[in-house]
C-alpha cells in the first residue's frame, strides 16, 4: 500500500483527495496536513512514499517545507498541486527540489496516475549492464539513494530522484548524445513540450554546478540533438 501524505490548506480539496485515492481507487494510506509546519511533522512521523502539497499555505508555504525536507531527504517524490503556473513559479519549484507538477483543478485519477509515473521513475527499470553507482572523475553518484559524493573534499550532496536518473542516463551514453525528446518522454510525464524544456533546462543548469569541481566532465548541448557528457 502506497503511504501518500497530502498537504492541503482547502479542506474540500483536502477531503476529494483522502476519499478519492483512499477509498474509490484504493491502494492508498492517506496522512493530511493543512499547512507545511503540520507536513513537515508528518513527514518525520509517518514517512511517506510520496508527497502531494499545495504550495501557498498560511503559517508555512509548499517552498518552505520542500527546502526543509530536501536538506535531509532527496529521496522522497514531491509533487506540487497548484493553479501557479507562471515560469517563474514552476523554475523555482523545481530549483528546491519538488519533482512534478499538477495542475488544479484535478480529479483523483489524475493524481493518482501522476503519483504511480513518480515511483515508477523512482524505482527505475534498469538493464543488466546498469549499476546504481557511477565513477564521474572526483565524484561517485549513487543513483538509488540519490547522492552525489566528492571523494577528494568528501562533500555529499543530496540530489533529487530525478537529478541523480538524468546524470546516470548521460553517464551511461558518455561521450555520445542522448536526444533531448528521449530525456523529456523519460523523466517528464507531460505533453506540454514547453514546459518539460524549460523543467529540462533548469535541471541542467543544477546538475552542471554540481559537477563544476571536476574539470574532465563537461556537459554540452548539441543544438537540435540533445546532451552529451564528455569525460576523459
Amino acid at each position: 500500500m502506497i503511504k501518500l501524505l497530502v498537504v492541503e490548506d482547502d479542506p474540500t480539496l483536502l477531503y476529494i483527495v483522502q476519499s478519492g485515492l483512499q477509498e474509490v481507487i484504493g491502494g492508498y494510506e492517506v496522512f493530511t496536513a493543512t499547512n507545511g509546519a503540520e507536513g513537515l511533522k508528518a513527514w518525520e512521523e509517518h514517512h511517506p512514499d510520496i508527497i502531494i502539497s499545495d504550495v501557498d499555505m498560511p503559517v508555512m508555504d509548499g517552498y518552505e517545507m520542500v527546502e526543509r525536507i530536501r536538506e535531509t531527504d532527496g529521496d522522497t517524490p514531491i509533487l506540487f498541486a497548484s493553479a501557479m503556473s507562471s515560469p517563474k513559479d514552476v523554475t523555482k519549484g523545481y530549483k528546491i527540489g519538488v519533482n512534478n507538477y499538477v495542475k488544479k483543478p484535478f480529479v483523483p485519477e489524475e493524481l493518482d496516475a501522476h503519483i504511480h509515473a513518480l515511483l515508477k521513475m523512482k524505482e527505475g527499470v534498469k538493464t543488466q549492464n546498469e549499476s546504481d553507482h557511477c565513477r564521474i572523475g572526483r565524484y561517485l553518484l549513487d543513483a538509488k539513494h540519490a547522492t552525489l559524493r566528492n571523494d577528494e573534499t568528501g562533500y555529499v550532496r543530496v540530489l533529487t530522484i530525478r537529478e541523480a536518473q538524468i546524470i546516470q542516463l548521460l553517464y551511461e551514453n558518455r561521450n555520445n548524445a542522448v536526444k533531448k525528446s528521449a530525456i523529456l518522454s523519460r523523466f517528464w510525464e507531460t505533453e506540454d513540450d514547453y514546459f518539460a524544456s524549460r523543467s529540462l533546462d533548469v535541471f541542467m543548469s543544477k546538475i552542471r554546478k554540481y559537477l563544476e569541481e571536476e574539470p574532465r566532465v563537461v556537459i554540452k548541448t548539441i543544438r537540435g540533438v540533445g546532451l552529451m557528457m564528455l569525460l576523459d
